[in-house]
């Protein structure tokens, strides 16, 4: 009869066992020195080792011939433990037997001694579903069981044991298998079954399993039945999934706004009876990537993928800006959200396209057509050193020109009245100002002389009471006066496209005008330009240095 993969490839000893060293060398340190304790507690996700270590661990302490700590498998005691005529290791399921009657039969046969091995080993699998009564059975038991017995706990929900439990065993928590400890083990299996598994196939199964090996195997057992050449297409049919071209595609169409190609991949793949559970989960999972290669220089660390897959996210992540990856990430969280309880799931991943797909802000408004290719050429003159104001673009209309401050003025100008939120201009760099009105007093131009903003401490105080996102992205800025406007300088790549949005722009407006008096322009300073610049006190420093030299 055939054996699932699962089964067949059982760690039989400590060594074979993936990703939980710090359990492992543990279990066989104790071995060694003989210091077994009478209850143990495994806790970790499905999939991580559990009751594999539980079963290794009651062999080992059994073992006629033990090496290292580890069972040898050959003598006839672990050859019945594993075959099952030896009775003295009990496996029982929780699950189905959770009442106080069943715990009592245990407490019971746990004062016979072992009929063949040394040690009566209860290995209890799923113990968090014990009801309350049998819990207080267990108690006494598994604090002074008789010297020859033995209890392991296994669960995956810790947080629904007493405490009075947890007090009395020697608790060891696993974690989830790391990918590539998942891919390593997938192809030492498929080279030992005599299938070809590619790399790029391994970490796809190592992805879907979320930590899982259990899960990695039973993926890998589907994948064997389409044929001996299993590569990332085999593996996205067995698992219902779209597959990382089809991701790609996706984020291309998104970067794009194409509407039209990304509904057909749509309702291609779902012809293709693919999952739109699965999708969804895998386009996040696959923007999610673009976020990381997007923020992280070092990110290799961080994605699970070949090399020319890691290159094709950073070249797709540098076409979309990372507020529109992240407005992604929350349009998909919230259709699989919303797939859960709709009767057609296919018409809400479609929506959530159609979202994606279309130009909007952070803030979830839609852009005016236009203004994003305007954006996208002003950032590209700064990426190439051109400042936007000596583009080759058509001269605005010239305005009268004011009258300079320090010529005398006819009459005296009637003061325009205070609007409640004034809206700054926001740039990345300098742009072509409109014609700046006229000061009000001598006083106020003296205020915005070109110089550093003392009072910039104020106005992020005020920011502080107003926006508190706000002034999480404004920490550790400065600022100065130049040319009328506020110019705020920070090393922060975020700043302009959060400021952007309505919201905190007129926080910002309104804590500068509060601290100024007076109506400012607000720009967003180069900071590659602002890190070559020297403050103004810094070149006072160097003349007077120059000086005293001479």
């Amino acid at each position: 009869m055939y054996q699932a993969l699962y089964r067949k490839w059982r760690p039989q000893n400590f060594n074979d066992v993936y990703g939980q060293p710090h359990v492992t060398k543990t279990l066989q340190n104790q071995l060694c020195s003989s210091r077994i304790s009478h209850a143990y507690l495994f806790t970790g996700s499905r999939g991580t080792g559990k009751t594999t270590c539980a079963k290794i661990l009651s062999k080992a302490v059994n073992c006629l011939s033990p090496i290292d700590g580890n069972p040898c498998n050959e003598c006839e005691i672990c050859r019945g433990i594993d075959n099952g005529s030896i009775l003295d290791v009990i496996e029982i399921d929780a699950a189905s037997n959770n009442g106080v009657d069943n715990i009592r039969d245990l407490r019971e046969e746990a004062n016979f001694t072992p009929a063949n091995a040394k040690y009566r080993v209860y290995i209890i699998d799923e113990v968090h579903m014990l009801s309350i009564g049998a819990f207080n059975a267990l108690l006494k038991t598994l604090e002074e069981p008789p010297s020859h017995v033995i209890f392991i706990l296994a669960t995956t929900e810790i947080h629904k044991l007493p405490s009075t439990i947890l007090s009395r065993c020697q608790r060891f928590d696993f974690k989830r298998i790391a990918p590539e400890d998942i891919t390593s083990r997938l192809l030492y299996v498929a080279e030992k079954e005599n299938v070809n598994l590619t790399e790029n196939a391994a970490n796809l199964i190592a992805r879907i399993a979320d930590g899982g090996m259990r899960d990695a195997l039973s993926l890998l057992d589907r994948c064997f039945a389409m044929g001996t050449d299993i590569d990332e297409n085999a593996v996205s049919d067995a698992a219902g999934i779209a597959g990382t071209i089809h991701l790609f595609s996706f984020s291309e169409y998104v970067a794009n706004g194409d509407f039209t190609s990304s509904l057909k991949l749509v309702s291609k793949l779902h012809s293709e009876s693919c999952d739109i559970d699965s999708l969804c989960t895998e386009l996040t999972l696959h923007f999610r990537n673009l976020m990381v290669a997007k923020t992280v220089q070092e990110c290799e660390g961080l994605i699970v993928c070949s090399k020319d897959e890691l290159a094709s996210l950073k070249e797709r992540a540098a076409s979309l800006k990372l507020s529109k990856i992240l407005e992604c990430i929350e349009i998909l969280e919230q259709t699989a959200k919303n797939i859960k309880n709709a009767a057609n799931k296919k018409i809400q991943l479609e929506a959530a396209v159609i979202k994606m797909c279309a130009p909007s802000s952070a803030a979830g408004a839609v852009i005016p057509e236009g203004l994003e290719e305007r954006i996208s050429k002003l950032e590209e003159m700064l990426k190439n050193g051109v400042r936007p104001a000596a583009a080759a673009a058509p001269e605005p209309i010239k305005a009268p020109s004011p009258a300079p401050v320090s010529a005398p003025v006819k009459p005296e100008p009637k003061p325009e009245p205070i609007k409640e939120e004034p809206k700054p201009e926001i740039n990345e760099n300098e742009k072509t100002p409109e014609p700046p009105p006229l000061p009000e007093s001598p006083a106020e131009t003296a205020e915005t002389a070109d110089g550093p903003f003392v009072n910039w401490p104020d106005v992020l105080d005020k920011i502080k009471l107003y926006d508190i996102p706000l002034f999480g992205i404004l920490a550790n800025s400065t600022a100065v006066i130049k040319n009328g406007r506020v110019l705020i300088c920070s090393e922060n790549p975020t700043l302009f496209d959060f400021i952007c949005t309505d919201t905190h722009s007129k926080e910002l407006a309104r804590a500068v005008f509060e601290v100024m008096g007076r109506r400012m322009k607000i720009a967003v300073a180069n900071p590659e330009k602002a890190k070559t610049e020297k403050s103004p006190l810094e070149n006072l420093k160097n003349k007077i240095n120059k000086f005293n030299n001479n």
